[in-house]
C-alpha cells in the first residue's frame, strides 16, 4: 500500500534514470541544426576533431551530445532514418554500462550506433554482438553507411571467415558478430603460437543485441574447442540396444530436474544383460571400478532415450543428428553434446556416430563477456531477470518508454482440462480471427507441436504456414507474409527475435518480389506502385484488429511468453495476444496441475469449458518464476566451479601471450632448468640425511634422464666440503654451459625460436591435460557432500594443488625437450629429405587412387584399376637401407613411412614390436 502510493509521487527508481537523461537528450536536439548546416565532409571532420579531443584528455561523456548529434545526421543522411528521443535515451544507457529495454519495433539496431560511435573514437575498438548470423550480416551491411558517413570503419565476423578477411574485421573501429565466433576467435586466439596471428587485441566494449538470450539462455552451455578421441562406436550401439528393453520399474525419472537414475531392480537387470552380451567380465559388477565406463555410457545412453526427444530437441537431417535451441527453435549447427550424450543420440537414432572428443580449449559466455572493461545490451524483455544480470555482470537493466504508447490488448490465460479440448478452441479462434481478416501468429514450443497443430489446420481447411527448425531457410519469407490479411503462421520461438512483424507485409520484400518477377520494368514506379498497395493493406490489417498472438502454451521463462506477446503491437499499432492452456502442458503438469484440477474438477466445468481469471494469470507468473529462480541457482553454482577454472585460463593465457611477446626466453628457460636441479638434488640428497645416505646413483640416472648430462655426481658425494649447494651448483653450471653451447650451434635466434615453441606446445600439452582432470573432478566432487564438505571449496582447493603440479611438470618437460634438443647432421637432413619426398609421393598416390575409385565403373570386359593396390604401392627404399641393421632405417616415427619402401607405415612393418 505504502510502496504505490510512494511510486506515484516519487516515481519508481527505473522513472527517475529516464528522467535522468532528460537534460542530455534536450542538449542533442539544441545541436541538431548546427549539425545539419555540415556537409558530408564536415561530419567526418567533426570525427577527427573527436578522437583529437579524447587524445587529450577529454571524457567521453563530456563529448556525448556531440557525438550523438553527429551520428544522428549521419544516420539521417546514410539510411533516411532520424533517431526519436527514446532511441537517444537507449544509446545513453548502452554508454552508461545498462541494459536498454526496449520494445520489438522500437529500432535496437539504430540505437546501437550511438555508443558504438562514441566508444569507437578511443581507437580501441566496439564489438556489437547478435544471435545469429543472418543478423550480423544484415546489421553490419546496413550500419555500415552509418560508420562511413561519420570515417569510420565497420566490419563483420562469420563462420569459417578466412582468416586475412577476419584480421581485417576485427581491425575495424566497429566489428558486428555473434556470440558464438567471438568466444571460440577468443579461444583460438590463446591457442596461436604468433603474435601477429592474434585477431581480439583488446576487450573494450561490446554492446550484446539480444542479451537476454546470450548472456543467460546460451550461459549455460560452455564453449568447447575440441579435437578427436578414441572412437567407441561399437560399445555405444551395443548398449543403445539394451534400453529399449528397460521396464519402467527398472529407472526413475524425475522431469523437473530432467534427470534419470537406474533402480535397484534396473542395476540387476542391466548387470545381466551386460555380462551375457560379453560388456562386463563374469563376476563382475557395475560398482567395480573396472565398470566405470560402461556405466558411463549405460547413464547417457538412458538420458538419450528418456530426455531428449526427436523434433523437440533435436532433428535428425541429413543422416546427422541436429540439436535444437530451445529458447529460439532454431537448429546449431556444428554444436554437440559433450560426455558421449551427443553419440548416445546418434546410436539410438541409428546414424553415423561420430568419434568423442577431448577438450582443447572452454570458456563459458558469463567469463568470456566478463573480460571485457564495459559490457551493455538491447533486448525486449530483460526486467524479468534483472536480479541475474546484476549479480553476474554488475548490469543495471533500464526500461526506455516506447515512441508510441502500446495498443495491444493482451487477454487473460484460458485454461482447458484437457489439450484435446485446448487444440479444438485453438482451431476455433483461429477461423474466428481469419474470418475477420486478422493475421495470427501460433507459438508453439516444439516441431512436433508445431506440424500437429499444421495438421488440425489442415483439417479444418485453414490455408497456412509453419516455421519451425525444418524451414529455417524460408524465415524471412515467413515472416514476411506473417502481417498480411488473413495471414496465418504457426512458429516455434524461432519466429522474429531482430526480424518484424509488419502489418500488411513486408513492403522491401514485395518489391524485390515484384521488381525479379518483372525485370524490364522501371525499378522506381514499381516501388510506387507497391507502396501505395501496401498503405491499403496495413490499413485494412489495422481496421482488422493488427496481429493476433495466440500462445498454445507458457513456457518455463517469462521472458520467452513475453517475447511472443512483443511480436505484435510494434511502433503503437493496434493487436492482441492470449495464452491457452491445458492440465496436460509441460509447466502445468510437472509443477503442481493437481491442486487446479480439483479446482476446476469442482467447479463442474463442462467439456470445451475454460477458466480465464487474473488470478489465474498471476499463479502462473508465481510458478515460472519460481523455475526461474531455480534455473538462476544452478547457472550461478556453474559459474562459481567455472570461475575456478577461469582464474587458472587467464593465468594460462597470459602466460602465453608474454612468451609471445618477449623476445629473449633463456631468462626463463634458465630459471625453470634451475629449478628441475633444485627437485632432484632435494629428491636424491635430502638435507636432512648424511653424504653416505645420499642416492647418488638415483641422481646420476636422473641427470641423463632430465638434464641429458653425464657428469661424474657419483663421486662428487665422496669429496671433502661437497654438500647439497655445491652438488647444485655444479649441476647449475654444467647444465649452463651445455645449453650455451647448443645456443652457438644453432645460432642466438633459431635457439630463442625453439625456446618459445617449445614453451608454447608444452603449456598447450598440458593445460589440455588439466582440462580433463578438471572435468573428470567436477564430475565425482558432488559426492563430498555426502560426508558433510562443501563440493565447491573442495573442488576449489583440489584444482589449485592440480594446477600447482601441471606447473611443476611443465618445468620438468619443457626442461627434458631443451635438453634433448640438438643440430641435425648432414646426413640426418638428407634423410629427412628423403622421407618427406617419399611420404609426397605416398600421398599423391593415394589421392590418385580416390580419385580412381571415384570414376564410373568400367565397360564390361575391361580392367578396372585396384584402388587398394595402388593405395599401398610401395616407393623406394631409403637410401643405404639394411633390413638387419636398425641403424641404417633414420630415425622414423611410429605413424611415418617404412623406410623400407613397402609403403606402409613404420608401426605395421619394421617397427612392429615382437
Amino acid at each position: 500500500m505504502f510502496g504505490k502510493v510512494a511510486r506515484k509521487i516519487f516515481g519508481t527508481p527505473n522513472d527517475r534514470k529516464v528522467k535522468a537523461t532528460r537534460p542530455l537528450v534536450e542538449k542533442i536536439n539544441a545541436l541538431e541544426p548546427e549539425f545539419e548546416t555540415l556537409d558530408d565532409a564536415g561530419l567526418i571532420a567533426k570525427t577527427e576533431e573527436f578522437k583529437k579531443r579524447i587524445a587529450e584528455g577529454e571524457s567521453l561523456d563530456n563529448l556525448l551530445p556531440e557525438a550523438f548529434a553527429n551520428c544522428r545526421e549521419g544516420a539521417k543522411r546514410a539510411l533516411g532514418l532520424r533517431a526519436f528521443d527514446v532511441q537517444l535515451m537507449g544509446g545513453i544507457f548502452l554508454h552508461q554500462g545498462n541494459i536498454s529495454e526496449m520494445k520489438t519495433g522500437e529500432g535496437k539496431t539504430l540505437v546501437a550506433t550511438f555508443p558504438a560511435y562514441l566508444n569507437a573514437l578511443t581507437g580501441r575498438g566496439v564489438h556489437v554482438v547478435t544471435v545469429n548470423d543472418y543478423l550480423a550480416k544484415r546489421d553490419a551491411e546496413w550500419m555500415t553507411k552509418v560508420y562511413g558517413a561519420l570515417g569510420l570503419t565497420c566490419g563483420v565476423i562469420y563462420p569459417r571467415q578466412p582468416e586475412d578477411e577476419k584480421a581485417q574485421a576485427y581491425a575495424c573501429d566497429i566489428t558486428y558478430a555473434t556470440n558464438n565466433e567471438l568466444g571460440f576467435d577468443y579461444l583460438r586466439d590463446n591457442m596461436k603460437s604468433d603474435l601477429a596471428q592474434i585477431n581480439q587485441k583488446d576487450h573494450y566494449f561490446a554492446i550484446v543485441d539480444e542479451v537476454d538470450s546470450i548472456l543467460i539462455d546460451e550461459a549455460r552451455t560452455p564453449l568447447i574447442i575440441s579435437g578427436p578421441a578414441q572412437d567407441r562406436s561399437e560399445l555405444y550401439q551395443a548398449i543403445d540396444k539394451l534400453i529399449p528393453e528397460l521396464q519402467e520399474d527398472h529407472y526413475d525419472l524425475d522431469e523437473k530436474t530432467r534427470n534419470v537414475t537406474f533402480t535397484d531392480e534396473g542395476n540387476e537387470y542391466l548387470e545381466e544383460q551386460l555380462q551375457a552380451r560379453g560388456l562386463l567380465a563374469e563376476g563382475q559388477t557395475l560398482y567395480d571400478p573396472e565398470s566405470t565406463t560402461v556405466v558411463h555410457h549405460v547413464n547417457q545412453a538412458i538420458r538419450a532415450h528418456k530426455l531428449f526427444l526427436r523434433d523437440k530437441d533435436y532433428i535428425v537431417r541429413d543422416g546427422e543428428v541436429m540439436l535444437i535451441d530451445e529458447f529460439t527453435g532454431r537448429m546449431m549447427q556444428g554444436r554437440r553434446l559433450s560426455d558421449g550424450l551427443h553419440q548416445a543420440i546418434e546410436a539410438k537414432e541409428g546414424c553415423t556416430i561420430q568419434p568423442e572428443n577431448v577438450t582443447l580449449a572452454s570458456v563459458t559466455f558469463q567469463n568470456y563477456f566478463r573480460l571485457y572493461e564495459k559490457l551493455s545490451g538491447m533486448t525486449g524483455t530483460a526486467s524479468t531477470e534483472a536480479e541475474e544480470f546484476q549479480q553476474i555482470y554488475g548490469l543495471g537493466v533500464v526500461e526506455v518508454p516506447t515512441n508510441l504508447p502500446i495498443a495491444r490488448i493482451d487477454e487473460d490465460d484460458a485454461v482447458y482440462r484437457t489439450g484435446a479440448e485446448k487444440y479444438a478452441a485453438i482451431v476455433e479462434e483461429i477461423r474466428k480471427a481469419h474470418e475477420k481478416g486478422q493475421p495470427v501468429l501460433v507459438g508453439t514450443t516444439s516441431i512436433e507441436k508445431s506440424e500437429m497443430l499444421s495438421r488440425l489446420l489442415t483439417e479444418a481447411g485453414l490455408k497456412h504456414n509453419v516455421l519451425n527448425a525444418r524451414q529455417h531457410e524460408q524465415e524471412a519469407q515467413i515472416v514476411a507474409d506473417a502481417g498480411k490479411l488473413g495471414a496465418i503462421t504457426i512458429a516455434t520461438n524461432m519466429a522474429g527475435r531482430g526480424t518484424d512483424i509488419k502489418l500488411g507485409g513486408n513492403v522491401e520484400f514485395k518489391i524485390m518480389e515484384a521488381i525479379a518477377a518483372e525485370p524490364d520494368a522501371d525499378p522506381e514506379a514499381i516501388r510506387e506502385r507497391i507502396e501505395a498497395e501496401h498503405g491499403a493493406a496495413e490499413q485494412a490489417v489495422k481496421e482488422a484488429g493488427g496481429l493476433f498472438v495466440l500462445a498454445t502454451e507458457r513456457h518455463e521463462s517469462r521472458r520467452i511468453d513475453n517475447q511472443l506477446r512483443g511480436r505484435s503491437g510494434r511502433q503503437g499499432d493496434p493487436g492482441r495476444s492470449s495464452f491457452f492452456l491445458s492440465l496436460e502442458d509441460d509447466l502445468m503438469r510437472i509443477f503442481g496441475s493437481e491442486r487446479l484440477d480439483k479446482v476446476l474438477s469442482s467447479l463442474g466445468m463442462k467439456e470445451g469449458e475454460a477458466i480465464v481469471h487474473p488470478w489465474v494469470n498471476k499463479s502462473l507468473e508465481r510458478a515460472q518464476a519460481k523455475v526461474e529462480g531455480r534455473n538462476f541457482d544452478i547457472r550461478k553454482q556453474l559459474l562459481k566451479f567455472d570461475d575456478v577454472m577461469n582464474d587458472q585460463r587467464k593465468v594460462i593465457f597470459a602466460q602465453r601471450r608474454e612468451i609471445m611477446e618477449a623476445q629473449d626466453l633463456n631468462e626463463i628457460v634458465t630459471d625453470m632448468r634451475h629449478e628441475v636441479i633444485d627437485e632432484l638434488v632435494d629428491t636424491y640428497c635430502p638435507p636432512v640425511a648424511y653424504a653416505e645416505q645420499w642416492d647418488m646413483q638415483g641422481l646420476y640416472a636422473a641427470c641423463i634422464e632430465k638434464l641429458s648430462l653425464d657428469v661424474p655426481v657419483i663421486g662428487w658425494a665422496e669429496e671433502d666440503g661437497v654438500d647439497q649447494d655445491v652438488i647444485r651448483e655444479r649441476l647449475e653450471e654444467a647444465s649452463d654451459k651445455m645449453m650455451a653451447e647448443k645456443a652457438e650451434a644453432f645460432g642466438p635466434d633459431t635457439m630463442r625460436q625453439i625456446e618459445k615453441q617449445v614453451l608454447l606446445q608444452s603449456i598447450d600439452a598440458k593445460w589440455r591435460e588439466h582440462l580433463l582432470t578438471l572435468e573428470h573432478l567436477r564430475s565425482v566432487v558432488g559426492f563430498r557432500g555426502y560426508a558433510q564438505r562443501d563440493p565447491l571449496n573442495e573442488y576449489k582447493n583440489e584444482a589449485f594443488q592440480l594446477f600447482e603440479n601441471m606447473l611443476e611438470s611443465l618445468r620438468e618437460q619443457v626442461t627434458v625437450q631443451l635438453s634433448q634438443v640438438r643440430p641435425m647432421t648432414e646426413e640426418e637432413q638428407r634423410r629427412m629429405v628423403q622421407q618427406m619426398a617419399q611420404q609426397q609421393a605416398e600421398m599423391q598416390r593415394a589421392a590418385q587412387a580416390a580419385q580412381a575409385a571415384q570414376q564410373p565403373e568400367p565397360a564390361p570386359g575391361a580392367v578396372a584399376p585396384n584402388p587398394a593396390t595402388m593405395e599401398m604401392a610401395g616407393g623406394a627404399a631409403l637410401e643405404g637401407f639394411d633390413e638387419n641393421d636398425p641403424s641404417t632405417w633414420g630415425n622414423p616415427g611410429r605413424n611415418d613411412l617404412c623406410p623400407c619402401g613397402s609403403g606402409q607405415k613404420f608401426k605395421h612393418c619394421h617397427g612392429k614390436l615382437s
